[in-house]
């Protein structure tokens, strides 16, 4: 195993450590950090959502905050803002939170659309426009985006097409009996030491030039061409789901775009290359296509008013699609 795939390799056992009950979380935000994306998480509070990426950011060489969004927040209060100096009558730009390097936008459905698009033109363009300039944000530049699925009153849904423009949508649950009294021993053991261990006072912070090797090696990884027909295909059936069987083409309105396969081909070298292979599998594929596909789905009304989630409908496809 290369040095740098062992340093992550390493980096996700710490994580787990100490986000007790979540492995699909830590192993999604790894993947989100290999394959350069952004991931939306949804979940009940007390989750442990902010303490994986704060942990996250104590592991990687850079610069991590945390912006609550709330209704009365202005996109500026994100990109920052030209600031008038008096003593020479000139503007300085101030830099906002943005330009840092792992962004925890919590509870984003509770900002109003404009400061939601700020965030998503940042994450799509890596750069934010005040007044005729524009500024490069910092790489790694990564957001995780929550979503509170119990409170809906006075929150702000994001269209479909913003939504498209994160990597992966993870949806999270509480953790087992097992998990959950593992967690309260670490609480107490944090509660006596008077403060959390970060990850990076266990292990070197991650440096930038190991994690650009690391994404060139995810690139790397071979996918064989007949899993690569069947990535695609995954993909053409959401938005042609006919031929897969009548359910699906009455429930499904519209299917994933084209970066869904974009996606599902990163993220799945990316779980490979986590798994100490050079190569992908099927399984790699199927367990990523729901968090890949369940935002980039559009169901029918009729279908909604069945209680049909999209999850549904992808675990139907996974099913009848055939394996090579």
């Amino acid at each position: 195993m290369d040095s740098v795939q062992h340093r992550f390799v390493a980096l996700s056992q710490s994580l787990q450590e100490r986000i007790i009950g979540q492995p699909r979380l830590v192993e999604r935000l790894l993947i989100a950090l290999l394959a350069d994306g952004h991931l939306l998480v949804e979940g009940a509070p007390g989750l442990a959502k902010t303490r994986a990426i704060r942990l996250l950011g104590a592991a990687v060489q850079g610069r991590f905050h945390r912006i609550q969004f709330t209704p009365d927040l202005l996109p500026a209060d994100l990109t920052g803002s030209d600031v008038f100096r008096p003593q020479d009558g000139s503007f300085v730009f101030q830099p906002g939170p943005l330009f840092n390097n792992l962004i925890l936008a919590d509870e984003i459905n509770r900002a109003p659309a404009k400061v939601q698009a700020a965030l998503l033109e940042a994450m799509a363009e890596r750069q934010i426009s005040v007044g005729q300039t524009s500024y490069r944000l910092a790489d790694p530049f990564l957001v995780m985006a929550t979503q509170n699925p119990i409170e809906q009153e006075g929150t702000y849904p994001l269209p479909e097409a913003q939504l498209d423009r994160f990597l992966l949508h993870v949806v999270i649950d509480y953790p087992d009996a097992a998990a959950e009294r593992r967690i309260l021993q670490l609480a107490r053991q944090e509660a006596a030491s008077a403060t959390a261990l970060p990850v990076g006072k266990v292990l070197a912070p991650l440096q930038a030039e190991e994690l650009r090797q690391a994404r060139g090696q995810v690139l790397q990884v071979h996918l064989a061409e007949a899993l690569e027909e069947y990535l695609v295909q995954l993909v053409l059936a959401t938005r042609d789901p006919a031929p897969w069987g009548e359910d699906l083409a009455s429930a499904i309105d519209y299917g994933a775009s084209p970066r869904a396969t974009i996606a599902l081909d990163r993220c799945s070298r990316a779980r490979a290359w986590l798994a100490g292979r050079d190569f992908v599998t099927p399984d790699d594929i199927q367990s990523l296509a729901p968090d890949v596909l369940r935002h980039r789905i559009l169901l029918r009304y009729e279908a909604e008013a069945r209680g049909l989630r999209p999850d549904a409908l992808i675990a139907r496809l996974l099913e009848r699609l055939p394996v090579p």
